[in-house]
């Protein structure tokens, strides 16, 4: 088990170099002038070529990026361009909004899924399993944010059971805090659970074929134990590589539903940041991203071989 955990962590360290590349070079081929955009279009150069300086945006490519990475390594992220403020605080600061709601839909996504997924699988081709798959084809076909400003003008609007965008904050309220962070999670869940649903459906109807589940089932055991006690654990390996990847996806989708309700998180930092050319802000925050994700996959990874030990031990 170490050595399947190190050769997978070596694979983590190499993806998050790689990443960190792709980031810096394709930011750094984006036309425009950051120190002009920031100076205004009526700025004199010599005010612009000061602040190119003062930036370090004359330095060679290279050298801004060795800069850029042993920063990040002791936690010194840089200042921001419009914000004047340090990009390590302002990350964090975000953070606080953004992972709670990554989390939360995540949750929800999960547990819905898996109880759609194996409700529908153990009445397969029955009215409750067409049903359900009926739905979350409807579900894939809802865009996230249109289903997040339907939200708004039932719970919000009509309603008027939750705020139509803003966030408190944890200190000032926490409960309402949480409250304001429930309906951008269902917004964000409602399409991932109707895939990840349809994904458990087909890896419990595969495991219900195996030969091991007719032996349970004339051993004795009922349908509900058999499906919770041997069906599920081996059919989790297709679920997880699905929640790992969606997790990615919650992450990618708080950019847009964050903007629908105002809510100022990692996303809406993003957003902004690009607005003003803020570059050094969208390329660690892009970058916190990347490595989230690479890290989600790594843990994804070592699932499998607590899942499977048959996985670890064909990898070494």
């Amino acid at each position: 088990m170490g050595l399947f955990v190190f050769k997978r962590f070596c694979t983590l360290l190499l993806t998050l170099v790689g990443a960190s590349a792709v980031v810096f070079l394709v930011l750094e081929v984006l036309p425009g002038d950051a120190a002009q955009i920031l100076m205004g279009p009526d700025a004199a150069p010599e005010a612009v070529q000061a602040l190119t300086v003062k930036l370090g945006l004359n330095l060679p490519a290279m050298e801004r990026y060795w800069q850029w990475v042993s920063g990040m390594l002791v936690g010194d992220l840089g200042l921001s361009y419009s914000y004047s403020s340090p990009v390590l605080e302002l990350v964090l600061e975000r953070l606080a909004v953004t992972v709670p709601l990554a989390l939360i839909a995540m949750l929800l996504t999960t547990v819905l899924a898996l109880a759609v997924g194996i409700y529908a699988a153990s009445r397969h081709n029955r009215l409750g399993d067409v049903g359900l798959m009926g739905l979350t084809q409807i579900g894939i076909a809802v865009p996230n944010f249109w289903f997040a400003i339907l939200l708004i003008l039932l719970f919000a609007v009509h309603l008027q059971w939750f705020s139509a965008g803003g966030f408190p904050g944890w200190r000032e309220d926490p409960l309402e805090a949480l409250k304001s962070l429930l309906l951008p999670a269902v917004s964000l869940a409602v399409v991932q659970a109707a895939i990840l649903a349809r994904i458990t459906r087909s890896a419990v109807l595969e495991v219900l074929r195996e030969d091991f589940v007719r032996t349970a089932r004339a051993k004795g055991l009922s349908q509900r134990a058999t499906l919770w006690g041997h069906v599920l654990r081996n059919a989790m390996i297709p679920v997880i590589t699905v929640m790992g990847l969606q997790f990615a996806n919650l992450l990618a989708g708080t950019i847009v539903v964050e903007n629908v309700f105002y809510l100022p998180g990692l996303g809406r930092l993003i957003f902004q940041s690009i607005s003003n050319r803020d570059l050094i802000v969208v390329r660690n925050c892009v970058m916190l991203l990347a490595a989230m994700v690479i890290v989600v996959n790594f843990v994804v990874d070592v699932l499998y071989a607590v899942i499977d030990p048959r996985v670890k031990a064909s990898d070494i």
